[in-house]
């Protein structure tokens, strides 16, 4: 299903969609792409995202839980919301959502796409964690 799919299945009133509103360590907008993202040392994985998409909301605790878990000096884990950042979204040819992207020197290095459980995230991240 899309994600507007998804929302006409799941509660997405606006007191939801703010009660679930993942705050992230790190958060990716097209002013700080560049210098967060593409000029990083180390891999950054870049959660494309928007409030209104349900599984997005159900990935959003999934993936701060691993942000926090992993070491923060060997990957960086954030989030870009799709409606405000349009033009990265489009960019990178981000045509459903969740869609996280791996980047490694100003490259992408893989796609993950959908949500999934925790344990799933960590067996896609693993190769980028070494």
């Amino acid at each position: 299903r899309s994600c507007r799919e998804w929302c006409a299945v799941l509660p997405c009133s606006n007191d939801t969609v703010l009660n679930l509103n993942i705050s992230m360590e790190h958060t990716f907008t097209e002013a700080n792409f560049e210098s967060d993202v593409l000029q990083s040392p180390i891999p950054v994985v870049v959660d494309f995202w928007a409030p209104w998409c349900g599984p997005c909301l159900v990935m959003g605790p999934i993936i701060e839980e691993v942000a926090n878990e992993v070491d923060g000096a060997k990957i960086k884990i954030g989030k870009l919301n799709v409606d405000e950042n349009q033009a990265l979204a489009m960019k990178y040819n981000v045509m459903s959502i969740p869609t996280m992207l791996v980047f490694k020197n100003g490259e992408v290095a893989d796609k993950i796409l959908g949500s999934m459980p925790k344990e799933s995230l960590m067996e896609k991240l693993a190769p980028h964690l070494a």
